[in-house]
């Protein structure tokens, strides 16, 4: 089973016996199987008709709609979590200050180690300058002691100090290891994003969460209730958390070799004009932003075009679906799996099966 993406102006899904047909406004016609439909992500303008509907609710296939440049505009999800002792130990364990900042600890310190690991592999390229090896080892150095008071704190709001302060120096010289010139990024930003790097990770980050939501979401877990992100109304605190350990290795490295392999160009990006009642704006959906305040003011952003989003997909499925040697297991299994573990492993800790919750990071 697989993900399948539909991106469309005006397409339309409708039924046709025991499948689901999707056609486009120049008549072609797409069948997709409901057996062989692992997930549906609807991006841009696509209708879905009664009895598609119904095909949908009767394989309880999830559905993700997506504006055309990925905001996030609803989700059809049929999960069945009636696990109330599973919600309880998580609430209970929420209230214990010690243990849920172990857990959260574990998560931050596996997202720094990841950086470290990255930032390693820029620092051995060959064509670097004398000012840029000064640069990334000033960087490094910064990172590591990050990572050294993240180990030791003992208070959650330094502990979320320690991993912004990293993911600073992080990107801070995350631009170097990008071969084309015409390919920006001076600095994080997004919402919306600044640059066209910026447009792809705020995009890839996008589509990881999602992979991550339903990861938790098959394990019975309550998505909102995290241990490293601030609790609020409506926000999937838990999502953000297990996302940043597969930050660098999926999403970060993916964009990289969108821009190094010569697979995005110039022309699969667009300038926009940003305000609050834009319907791109805001593209990537932020541990924060069930508050966040929006400008009313007009800004300049970067997206990505139709086709460029179809080449940021293609690519970030190829990497998930890649085998790499996953340590708990000693096999190689795909990144998606690996996804699924992690959100294993972490309600094994929430119903007490396994003592102390163990961030994935790669080397």
């Amino acid at each position: 089973m697989s993900a399948i993406y539909i991106l469309s102006d005006n397409g339309k899904l409708s039924k046709k016996d025991e499948t689901i047909v999707f056609s486009q406004p120049d008549g072609t016609n797409t069948i997709l199987f409901p057996f062989k439909t692992e997930q549906l992500v609807l991006i841009g303008n696509v209708s879905i008709s009664g009895e598609a509907f119904r095909i949908l609710t009767k394989y309880k296939i999830p559905v993700t709609l997506l504006s055309k440049n990925g905001r996030f505009n609803g989700k059809l999800t049929f999960g069945e979590n009636k696990n109330v002792f599973l919600r309880q130990k998580q609430y209970q364990i929420l209230s214990n200050q010690k243990q849920s900042l172990e857990i959260a600890r574990s998560i931050v310190v596996g997202k720094i180690k990841n950086q470290i690991s990255f930032m390693q592999r820029i620092k051995r390229k060959s064509n670097l300058t004398d000012n840029e090896e000064l640069k990334i080892e000033d960087a490094l150095n910064s990172v590591k002691s990050s990572l050294s008071y993240a180990e030791t704190t003992d208070n959650i709001e330094k502990l979320r100090g320690f991993e912004g302060i990293a993911a600073r120096s992080y990107f801070s010289i995350f631009g170097m290891n990008i071969i084309p010139e015409w390919a920006e990024f001076k600095s994080r930003s997004k919402n919306p994003p600044k640059s066209n790097v910026n447009a792809v990770l705020s995009f890839l980050y996008t589509l990881l969460m999602y992979r991550v939501e339903s990861a938790i979401e098959s394990q019975g877990l309550d998505t909102c209730c995290g241990n490293l992100h601030a609790l609020n109304y409506g926000r999937t605190a838990l999502v953000f958390d297990l996302m940043e350990e597969f930050r660098t290795p999926i999403a970060d490295s993916v964009c990289c070799s969108l821009f190094n392999l010569g697979i995005l160009k110039i022309g699969d990006f667009e300038k926009k004009k940003f305000s609050n009642d834009s319907e791109e704006f805001p593209l990537e959906k932020t541990p924060d932003s069930s508050d966040e305040t929006i400008s009313e003011s007009f800004d300049n952003g970067i997206l990505l075009t139709k086709e460029g989003i179809k080449k940021v997909i293609s690519l970030f499925e190829e990497k998930i679906d890649t085998q790499i040697l996953y340590l708990p297991k000693n096999e190689k299994i795909s990144y998606k799996k690996i996804i699924y573990e992690q959100a294993a492993h972490y309600k094994r800790v929430m119903i007490g099966e396994e003592i102390e919750y163990k961030s994935y990071y790669f080397k």
